[in-house]
């Protein structure tokens, strides 16, 4: 009998989590019998609230319902995706046949595939990701009007690009042909603010943002309008810089960046196919010793966390570097096959990465830093992951002597992330955590800092 999603279920997330991993173990069934020889689902449903207010007036009110079914099937050591929206029986029969129409025409590849059975994924923990917010539309347009009027009353000068709120919650469910069946329910909610103070000198923008599990450990809006406010005004009197050979200190949400770099270079995708300057680098320094960086992926409530990866295997903590020394790449079950190591459980990607700290504040990475650049904005895509070259434009302060000295406008910074990984001196206790990676400021020496 065909099932749909209905309002209740939406609104229930555990009939939700029931109904869905229902689905899964329906599709499973259904390709077995259409002849596939495995086959894989991902599922994600999410429903959620958005606002956006400009200038004391309200800009949108969205109220988003999603959900989607992807379908990989393997027949003959050949692939073939599809993905439907719609829960019903025949919709999903249908797509699966859709997908083994692709599989029947591609090529063979004797390194996909679901992960062994033997490693799928058992005793899931809860790490308590759920916390979903009743917020009305008219409670969320409230709180983004305060933050755009906290904001505005600190200078009559400043003007509000815009200020947005939303909640989202939902649940994912990952099933395949061994029997495994994992699912999680989420919750993420957000605010930020983005305004423009206009001065002789001209228009400067900048922004903050504020993002949680659970509603209650966001910034308020009054905060929130007053941190973006204060960025925004701290640019007034921006000028360039001449060009020179610097240290630059990149704020912890500029360095998580750097961050997402290393793992790109050392993803198993990059690897296998040669396009990562860090090839060669496996068992070598490529930090400073005082340097680990490792997975985290069980931290209750954590924006990164997850139990298991993409492909069923358990997650768990681990190092990727440990004592400046790379010590892993980054592989799911496909390119593990295809450098023939194991999976490291990171099929989707990594969970909560963290990097040591070994310096003080932000305030304290000035003093150490002396005269350079604070890096506060980043621009462009100049990032060669192949050569490791790094150009990329820059906001932020220049600094002398440990104290901000004034605003910079059109700098570039320029280096080879190789150099900047060994030239890392410091980083910080101030760790950022709206997101996937935690990590302080980074202080780096021996950049170039291009201006006037």
């Amino acid at each position: 009998m065909s099932q749909q999603l209905s309002e209740q279920q939406f609104e229930d997330p555990r009939a939700l989590r029931q109904m869905l991993e229902q689905r899964v173990a329906f599709i499973l069934d259904e390709a077995s019998r259409q002849g596939a020889d495995a086959c894989e689902v991902a599922v994600s449903q999410n429903t959620g609230l958005s606002v956006g207010v400009r200038q004391g007036e309200v800009e949108t009110v969205e109220l988003n319902r999603d959900q989607g079914f992807g379908i990989t099937l393997y027949l003959d050591g050949r692939k073939g995706s599809a993905s439907t929206s719609d829960t019903s029986d025949e919709a999903i029969r249908s797509t699966i046949s859709a997908a083994l129409a692709i599989a029947r025409n591609t090529s063979v590849d004797t390194c996909a595939g679901l992960a062994d059975a033997e490693l799928m994924a058992r005793d899931l923990p809860d790490l308590d990701l759920y916390h979903p917010w009743t917020l009305t539309a008219e409670q969320a347009i409230e709180r983004a009007l305060a933050c755009e009027r906290a904001a505005l009353e600190l200078d009559g000068r400043l003007s509000s690009d815009s200020a947005n709120i939303s909640s989202q919650q939902g649940c994912r469910v990952y099933g395949n042909s061994h029997g495994f069946i994992g699912s999680s329910l989420g919750s993420r909610h957000s605010a930020s603010a983005v305004l423009i103070v206009n001065t002789e000198d001209g228009m400067q923008r900048d922004y903050w943002y504020t993002v949680d599990r659970l509603a209650e450990r966001l910034m308020s809006p009054e905060a929130l309008g007053r941190k973006a406010a204060e960025r925004t005004l701290a640019r007034i009197g921006a000028r360039p810089v001449n060009t020179a050979r610097v240290p630059v200190l990149f704020a912890a949400d500029q360095a998580a960046g750097l961050l997402a770099q290393l793992v790109n270079s050392i993803s198993g995708g990059a690897v296998y196919r040669q396009s990562t300057f860090l090839l060669d680098a496996m068992g070598t320094q490529i930090f400073p010793d005082w340097v680990t960086i490792d997975e985290r992926p069980h931290m209750l409530r954590a924006l990164g966390s997850a139990a298991f990866d993409g492909d069923g295997l358990a997650t768990r903590k681990q190092a990727f570097v440990r004592d400046g020394v790379l010590q892993s790449w980054v592989l799911s079950t496909y390119s593990g096959r295809r450098l023939k190591l194991p999976s490291t459980a990171n099929a989707g990607g990594v969970h909560n990465l963290h990097i040591s700290a070994n310096a003080g504040d932000l305030a304290a990475l000035l003093k150490e830093m002396g005269t350079g650049l604070l890096v506060t904005e980043l621009m462009g895509q100049g990032v060669n992951g192949v050569t490791g070259d790094y150009s990329r434009g820059a906001g932020g302060f220049w600094v002398e002597n440990g104290v901000i000295s004034h605003p910079v406008r059109e700098v570039t910074i320029a280096g080879n992330l190789r150099e900047m990984f060994l030239n890392l001196r410091c980083v910080g206790s101030d760790t950022e955590r709206r997101g996937n990676y935690l990590t302080g400021s980074w202080l780096v020496d021996g950049m170039t800092v291009g201006g006037a």
